[in-house]
């Protein structure tokens, strides 16, 4: 743990709230932790952990060594003109923000000549809340090593991280793992409500999707083999396995779930073009 290092949220919703969640006591000292959240009614559960807070960017920013914004894409240019008063040159800027690109962010917190380019754009998923997350990172030119294994750190402290290169490979991440938590809410949902018609209960039906869930993808990351492999060692010609599966490929199932990613990555590309304004 860095007692030296200071962090700022700007934003303190349920994302802000799992990485400082993840990172108290483990990374930096609550005390260290300074939020900035417009709902002053929230403050009181950040104070309790021993965290600061503000309604508004204030001076506690300067002190800061790294800024994590985490505040919707909408609101992302008036907060950021707001808080740069406080940008100091060893200001390591993270923004969790979906839709806004980096190149877009760099110029509000610099200028269109001199965009600031010590930016991390991070792209984490819901299972962070659980200390599960799936987070991709892309940097901006001016990002070194050390900042780059700092950004590793924190938000490694909820789960996985996977640095790609750009904001173009994050419309991807964006589509896969950002949006991918949903596409396996509906399967699971999907797998109960099935289960349900043939007869079992719903806690039957819900502990078995879950269960056979966590345990694949266990088995998926733990094996030397790929998951092609691991399904046909499941699947014996003519039984259960091949018949359900027959369904799937008669459906095109590969192709349905290759056409959801690619509107998932063309909105995302929408959403930068409407929140870059």
């Amino acid at each position: 743990m860095e007692n030296q290092l200071s962090i700022a949220f700007i934003g303190g919703g349920n994302m802000a709230a799992a990485l400082a969640s993840g990172l108290a006591g483990k990374v930096c000292p609550a005390g260290n932790i300074h939020v900035v959240d417009i709902n002053a009614d929230a403050h009181a559960a950040w104070q309790a952990r021993g965290m600061t807070t503000a309604t508004a960017p204030d001076a506690a920013l300067a002190r800061a060594r790294v800024w994590i914004f985490a505040v919707k894409p909408q609101n992302m240019r008036e907060v950021v003109a707001a808080a740069r008063p406080w940008l100091r040159d060893d200001t390591l800027v993270i923004s969790v923000a979906a839709g806004l690109r980096a190149d877009t962010l760099a110029q509000w917190l610099g200028s269109a000549e001199a965009p600031w380019q010590r930016l991390v754009r991070c792209m984490p998923n819901t299972p962070a809340l659980v200390g599960a997350g799936m987070t991709g990172l892309a940097a901006l030119a001016g990002v070194d090593a050390a900042d780059r294994e700092l950004a590793t750190r924190l938000l490694g402290s909820v789960g996985e991280v996977v640095w790609v290169a750009d904001d173009a490979a994050l419309d991807a991440v964006t589509a896969l793992s950002g949006s991918g938590p949903a596409y396996v809410f509906l399967f699971l949902e999907s797998l109960i409500e099935a289960g349900l018609k043939l007869g079992l209960s719903a806690e039957q039906a819900r502990q078995l999707a879950l269960g056979t869930f966590a345990g694949a993808t266990r088995l998926a990351a733990e094996s030397e083999d790929g998951p092609g492999v691991l399904r046909e060692r499941v699947t014996s010609k003519g039984g259960t396995t091949a018949a359900a599966l027959a369904v799937f490929e008669q459906a095109d199932f590969r192709g349905l779930v290759a056409r959801a990613l690619d509107a998932a990555a063309a909105r995302s590309r929408e959403l930068a073009q409407e929140f870059g304004k």
